[in-house]
């Protein structure tokens, strides 16, 4: 099979043929459909955040697709099956995945990180992490549900805890904030969404943004928004990683408002510490999203309550994935997919 391989050094990954995975027992060999491109595989390419499973390594944590192969004892799978791959295995034995908090497992195993991902035409996998997807949902477009759209919709219901009616900002508008805008939208709130990029704020905008704020021509958009709500906001959401819009964001957020941060960022972040004291301020993360509630998830994309398809915004080979990196680096895609096999 072909797979594009992650060496350790430079910035482009490598295509080559490789042996296809058999299946061990309990597994099952998944034909990828499609596998999403994540700023996450950015801090390997191009920051030097090492991968767990020393390279080389197939990269790639997005991925949706249908059954190919079955390993021994494996049940309630069938081949041709349409199914969604988590980014993130858990092992449901630790202190963490006992107490309803599996997205910090203890134990975690992500694909594309420390096991081989899923650029590539094949992946196998456990097959009790195996989610089916549910009829009417387009199997590429599903693929992005992996991580980025539930990754958003953990923060926005369980971390932020969006209630109705209240004002909730969100800095960076690539897959996983376009995801919180439509998940905080969808919870009855009223989302002032913040990028640099217009044709990202115009889509946030339609996928229900009360408002968008462009800090690029608005450079102290925290205090604007400040000023449109009468003190701050509920809660803020940073959905980039950067310092400067974490700082951002918890410059935006009202007396006794909360920060969740989503964004990974390895960069020291200066707080004002006696606003959070004073203010009485919650900062709290926010990482992946339990496999309970991917289920939840695909209902409302199958229902068109969530909408897939206008952040799925670039297609491309599994050839070309190293120009879909280039797309990403570049701000010009929402969110890419490569496709194996497409021509």
């Amino acid at each position: 099979m072909k797979a594009a391989i992650y060496s350790g050094t430079g910035h482009n990954l490598e295509i080559r043929d490789i042996p296809t995975p058999d299946p061990k027992p309990g597994e099952a060999r998944v034909k990828v459909a499609a596998c999403g491109l994540c700023h996450t595989d950015l801090h390997y390419l191009d920051h030097g955040v090492p991968t767990f499973k020393k390279p080389p390594i197939i990269l790639g944590h997005e991925p949706a697709g249908h059954v190919d192969a079955l390993g021994a004892g494996v049940e309630g799978l069938k081949p041709g099956q349409a199914v969604l791959l988590p980014a993130v295995f858990t092992c449901g034995e630790c202190a963490m995945c006992k107490t309803g908090r599996s997205n910090i497992c203890e134990k975690m195993q992500m694909l594309g990180n420390h096991i081989d991902g899923a650029f590539a035409e094949y992946v196998c996998v456990r097959a009790r992490d195996i989610i089916p997807l549910p009829p009417g949902i387009d199997v590429v477009e599903a693929s992005i549900v992996a991580d980025a759209v539930t990754t958003a919709y953990h923060a926005v219901t369980h971390r932020a805890q969006v209630r109705p009616g209240e004002r909730i900002a969100i800095f960076g508008c690539g897959g996983v904030g376009l995801s919180a805008v439509q998940f905080a939208a969808l919870a009855g709130a009223f989302v002032y969404a913040v990028d640099l990029d217009e044709g990202k704020l115009a889509l946030a905008k339609e996928l229900g943004a009360f408002e968008a704020i462009n800090a690029k021509t608005d450079p102290d958009a925290a205090k604007t928004i400040k000023k449109k709500t009468g003190g701050g906001v509920d809660k803020a959401m940073e959905c980039i990683g950067n310092p400067v819009t974490i700082k951002a964001a918890h410059t935006s957020v009202r007396n006794g408002g909360r920060l969740v941060i989503v964004g990974y960022c390895d960069k020291p972040v200066e707080m004002a510490v006696n606003k959070i004291m004073f203010m009485e301020q919650e900062v709290m993360g926010s990482l992946g999203c339990r496999p309970v509630d991917f289920p939840k998830v695909l209902d409302l994309c199958a229902a068109g309550r969530y909408r897939l398809a206008p952040l799925v915004t670039s297609r491309r080979p599994l050839e070309k994935v190293n120009e879909a990196f280039d797309e990403l680096r570049a701000g010009k895609s929402v969110r890419s997919v490569v496709i194996p096999g497409m021509k």
